[in-house]
């Protein structure tokens, strides 16, 4: 009997996946647990392993197309089975429903209440959590939109994503005229085709040129947008001299990775003073609930990886109960699984506060945007060498080359005021420029 091949659940709030590449074609030998397919969800991008070894039989969902949890995408024919390709899955012959995947379109705007349709009667709120992800409840919150008044074209009618995208979308009909969709011009996909393969832009993609935007894109373009009408955002920047600390990373990072096998980098340096600020500042570690405010027991740290395809941010969970080799190790181990799509979904989750380095390219410092549901992020700009006045134990001046970064916080003043903001800060700067701690 042929073993099939289903879309997995990444974790529990997840309902539906893209399929962005397969790593196989039909026809193709594959081994048990060996990458199979790439898939695209709100949380994280992952390398599907195959359930059983074999002979790839068919490809029942394309490339580019959208899928409930559980829908079989394909089949794998055991040894000595038939493996004859299937002909091409359509539009008619599919067993399950398939969205394709949306194409690109400027973020919607929140429809006021004279464009929404007449309200009808609310669900209650059992009936809204059974047919619908916490992400669509969270986009209906923010665009006050009745989810009743939504049609679901997922399993036992279920509101996708894409059906509440859809939806937003929709304008408003005009005065004595039919509401037409804002997609009924656009010309249907089949699923009987395969999608163009998203792909991240780059010099391959010319001046004029349309590319469709990835599934990560989409979700890194919609939680910006929203972290913008969330937070109150205000920024500080600090000029630091972590001349000590790059001359300790010098002298000891052969002896490091010899004796632990890892790479010793400046991002643990940055995360320890962090943690140790926020411990003094729990507010900066806090975040808003409804109106109420939630201090975090622990630091949970997320770290920003830009990877070829787009933007990540695991999360270092209870970064407050490691020593600095176990930040080195596990901010090392994070970014390596990040680039090769080996991350959980609980491994994206629950951060407290978020740290960013736009200085690994050259960036003298960034304004970088709340991680939400964090009141905070620090921006950390590339290290370079300045000439800075140094005044000596004696209170004499002089001139000397120091090595320099610049750290600019993101703060939502909702929660933080600019004056605990600047303290929070100049903690970190002062626990920077007067490191002590062993590195292991």
């Amino acid at each position: 009997m042929p073993t099939d091949i289903v879309m997995p659940q990444m974790g529990e709030s997840i309902f539906e996946g893209t399929i962005t590449k397969w790593l196989k074609k039909p026809g193709d030998k594959v081994q048990r647990d060996e990458p199979l397919f790439e898939i695209s969800t709100d949380k994280v991008d992952a390398e599907i392993p195959a359930p059983a070894s074999g002979i790839l039989q068919d490809i029942k969902v394309v490339e580019g197309n959208t899928v409930q949890v559980n829908t079989v995408v394909g089949t794998i024919a055991g040894e000595g089975e038939s493996a004859a390709p299937a002909p091409a899955p359509s539009k008619a012959s599919a067993s399950v429903p398939v969205s394709p995947a949306t194409p690109p379109s400027s973020a919607p705007s929140s429809p006021s209440v004279a464009n929404s349709p007449a309200a009808e009667p609310a669900r209650d709120e059992e009936d809204e959590h059974a047919r619908s992800s916490p992400l669509v409840r969270k986009i209906a919150r923010e665009h006050n939109v009745n989810l009743s008044q939504v049609p679901g074209t997922g399993m036992g009618g279920r509101i996708t994503k894409q059906d509440i995208m859809a939806f937003l979308e929709k304008p408003a009909p005009a005065a004595g005229a039919p509401a037409v969709s804002a997609r009924a011009s656009a010309p249907a996909i089949s699923s009987s085709a395969p999608s163009p393969r998203p792909t991240a832009p780059s010099a391959a993609a010319f001046p004029g040129d349309i590319v469709p935007m990835t599934q990560m894109r989409k979700i890194i373009a919609q939680r910006m947008i929203e972290s913008r009408r969330t937070s109150a955002h205000v920024h500080c920047m600090f000029e630091v001299d972590i001349t000590r600390i790059v001359q300790l990373r010098n002298k000891t990072k052969s002896a490091f990775e010899q004796r632990h096998g890892a790479r010793l980098t400046f991002m643990p340096f940055f995360v320890r003073a962090v943690i140790i600020g926020l411990q003094q500042f729990p507010i900066v570690n806090a975040s808003i609930e409804t109106e109420n405010i939630r201090y975090h027991r622990h630091v949970n740290v997320g770290i920003a990886v830009a990877l070829d395809w787009g933007l990540i941010v695991p999360v270092l969970k209870n970064a407050d109960e490691l020593n600095f080799l176990g930040l080195q190790r596990g901010i090392s181990d994070l970014g390596e699984r990040s680039r090769s799509k080996k991350l959980k979904p609980e491994e994206v989750e629950g951060s407290t506060f978020t740290v960013t380095n736009p200085g690994q390219f050259g960036a003298v410092f960034g304004l970088p945007i709340i991680n939400q549901p964090n009141s905070a992020i620090l921006g950390v700009g590339g290290i370079t060498k300045a000439p800075l006045v140094v005044t000596d134990n004696d209170g004499n001046d002089s001139i000397a080359i120091r090595s320099v970064v610049h750290l600019t916080l993101g703060y939502d003043h909702r929660l933080i005021d600019g004056a605990v903001a600047d303290q929070f800060m100049a903690f970190v700067k002062k626990t920077l420029e007067n490191w002590s701690e062993e590195v292991g």
